[in-house]
């Protein structure tokens, strides 16, 4: 009953997605709507997994702080990952939920010196905070509620004096004496001093015009008259005069006119103190946020001593039994029952009932993806469908209670990523290879350090078996298309040593088929598709490194010949003969892209002819495509017949005489 019942005050869970993990809220009110429901007034608390990337490393580098100076004992890497699953963020968000929304109470407290990191992860439903989070500016600042407990915030105690042994210390610079009780007055002759200041300080309001404004009466100029500034001040006179009754009078009353003291309730409108209760009930007593909000011409100082003054007013006392009197109106606690409905996420045999299909699932074979257990009494489908994950009973409580997985995993990030509106379009192609669940450890810290230079995704022997034998699971032709798109490499492993003993013992019947090199490929090549040229354009220009500095020899406007034209054979200008692979300045030069040396790294260029352009356009799109993947075996072109020429008419002939046809 009790464990059932829910006040103001208590955090609690609250259930707004069946397959989300819950959210922390602490209730502020119980409110009973018009159609007999009850609503709750909660604040709001955010998880890790609520916040950016950017903040995450911000609250890292604050528990590392946190960590060193507390001096906290060594934790594992599992119960780091888990004390993750601990932190919350407070924040100033409020919102109205439905009370039957409940499921559950935890404890969340303020992170102190004094604890123990450890000592969260040993008690349930335990949670702490230390920053707070704001969901619109999107910051994290340190909590102003921090309560100083520890050694740096202790008092330095000097040693004890020894008897008869002198106290050396200069007293006037450790403290400012303001009262004298050891005075020669007695206490007669300082209340009639009191009255008197009274009497100055009412004198002087009637002389002020803004006070005669504020307290038009003078009922009111003798009460603000009589209040603790006025006293304080004829105390000081009194102290700085010796106690000498005639100075102080003179002193209370100078050449220029009585002296006037007036505290904050005097110094502050109505207007201001309008704004100031305003503030008081949004804010409380967070005074930097009624400041700045609120009161900016204020300074800090001002606003806090207004604060408590202001509570010594009637107006102070009525708000005061207003809000009780609401507070007897609202509800002070609501009983929810315990929500028993069957999560949409189990997963059911055909025919069975919820928490009975056992280890039985949606696919047999599958374990946890948090503990890695294959037995429990329920599952849960887990993450995004088309992974289908799921985890067992014990790890889906974890889940929504924490917002985790008991162990660290990459499909607690791909499950993260689904229920985020984030894409992956600025990822470049070697990060989204990385986050394959295929390639080692070792290997994906490589990319991401050297993201631009040339890698190799290696495999084990379980992987490239999984591959042939769960080929319906895996469907490679479509991560091949989509390489972006992550896949349960637990779920295909699983899989595969559940198929793999019931596979055929026979060897697959596979085609081996013999790769010639890379030298027999390019002969071939070139004896296939010889290098024909055309007389009138002159010979192919071939990648010659000498060639950018020779100059170029423009034909004469007069017709003469050149040097190398007249002598039939040509010459450059160092007296030396062209070879047959070089070309002459006086040739057409043909504009060719360069190729870079990265872009090619061997020394192998194919140049296509007229006659290989006109080839390829009758080959097929689906034939481009196979000699383009499968460039090691010979291309089949069938050529169209050529054309059959028309027979000519007969034209009848003119003479007799025989038609004589010569060879």
């Amino acid at each position: 009953m009790a464990a059932n019942m829910y006040r103001v005050g208590d955090y609690v869970y609250f259930e707004n997605s069946s397959s989300n993990p819950y959210l922390i809220r602490r209730i502020e009110e119980l409110n009973k709507t018009a159609n007999g429901n009850v609503e709750a007034k909660v604040v709001c608390l955010f998880r890790r997994r609520d916040i950016s990337g950017n903040l995450n490393t911000l609250a890292d580098s604050n528990a590392r702080e946190f960590e060193e100076e507390s001096k906290q004992p060594a934790l594992s890497e599992q119960q780091k990952h888990q004390l993750k699953h601990r932190e919350l963020f407070l924040s100033r968000q409020f919102e109205s939920l439905p009370a039957t929304h409940i499921r559950g109470k935890c404890n969340v407290t303020l992170l102190n010196e004094t604890d123990v990191l450890a000592g969260y992860l040993e008690k349930e439903d335990c949670f702490f905070y230390s920053l707070v989070f704001d969901p619109v500016q999107k910051t994290l600042l340190a909590d102003q509620g921090e309560i100083r407990v520890g050694s740096k915030y202790q008092a330095e105690i000097p040693d004890k004096l020894a008897e008869g042994e002198l106290d050396t210390r200069v007293q006037e610079k450790m403290e400012t004496k303001v009262w004298d009780p050891n005075n020669q007055l007695k206490d007669a002759q300082i209340d009639q001093f009191l009255v008197v200041a009274r009497a100055v300080g009412t004198f002087a309001r009637a002389l002020d015009c803004s006070s005669s404004i504020r307290q038009p009466s003078l009922h009111m100029s003798a009460a603000a008259a009589s209040r603790d500034i006025t006293l304080f001040h004829a105390m000081d006179t009194l102290q700085k005069n010796s106690y000498d009754l005639a100075k102080a009078m003179s002193t209370l009353v100078p050449q220029g006119g009585p002296v006037l003291c007036r505290d904050e309730m005097e110094e502050w409108s109505a207007s201001e103190a309008m704004l100031f209760e305003e503030a008081l009930e949004k804010y409380g007593k967070d005074f930097n946020d009624i400041r700045q909000d609120f009161l900016p011409w204020k300074s800090l100082a001002s606003v806090v001593q207004f604060y408590y003054m202001w509570k010594t007013t009637d107006r102070y006392i009525q708000q005061k039994r207003l809000k009780a009197a609401e507070a007897d109106s609202k509800l002070k606690q609501v009983y929810i029952p315990t929500y028993t409905k069957p999560n949409p996420n189990q997963i059911m045999m055909p025919g069975s009932k919820p928490g009975l299909n056992g280890a039985a699932g949606f696919q047999k074979g599958l374990s946890c993806e948090s503990c890695h257990t294959a037995q429990s009494p329920q599952w849960y489908a887990w993450g995004p469908p088309n992974m289908q994950c799921r985890l067992c009973a014990s790890c889906w409580i974890y889940w929504k209670k924490y917002g985790g997985l008991k162990t660290p995993t990459q499909l607690e990030g791909a499950a993260r990523a689904s229920s985020e509106s984030g894409s992956r379009s600025h990822m470049t192609r070697q990060e989204v290879q990385g986050m394959s669940p295929f390639t080692r450890n070792e290997g994906r810290a490589k990319l991401l350090a050297k993201n631009r230079q040339t890698f190799i995704l290696q495999t084990t022997k379980l992987t490239r078996i999984a591959r042939r034998v769960c080929e319906d699971i895996l469907q490679p032709r479509r991560a091949a298309r989509r390489p972006y798109a992550s896949i349960n490499a637990n779920a295909v492993k699983a899989e595969c040593m559940i198929r793999l003993p019931k596979a055929t013992k026979s060897p697959l019947k596979s085609k081996v088929i013999p790769r010639q090199s890379l030298a027999t490929i390019v002969k071939d090549l070139a004896i296939s598709a010889p290098l024909k040229l055309k007389a009138s354009r002159g010979p192919p220009t071939p990648i010659n490194r000498n060639q950018a500095s020779q100059p170029r020899v423009a034909q004469s406007l007069l017709g003469k010949r050149g040097f190398d034209a007249a002598t039939g054979v040509p010459y450059p200008a160092n007296g030396r003969p062209y070879t047959s692979g070089m070309r002459t300045t006086s040739q057409s030069v043909i504009k060719r892209q360069k190729v870079s040396q990265g872009e090619a790294p061997n020394p192998v260029v194919f140049v296509a002819t007229k006659d290989t352009r006109a080839l390829r356009k009758h080959l097929t799109q689906s034939e481009m495509r196979r000699a383009a993947r499968k460039p090691h075996l010979l291309v089949r072109i069938k050529l169209p017949p050529p054309p059959r020429s028309l027979a000519l008419p007969l034209l009848p002939s003119s003479t007799s005489e025989p038609i004589v046809l010569e060879d």
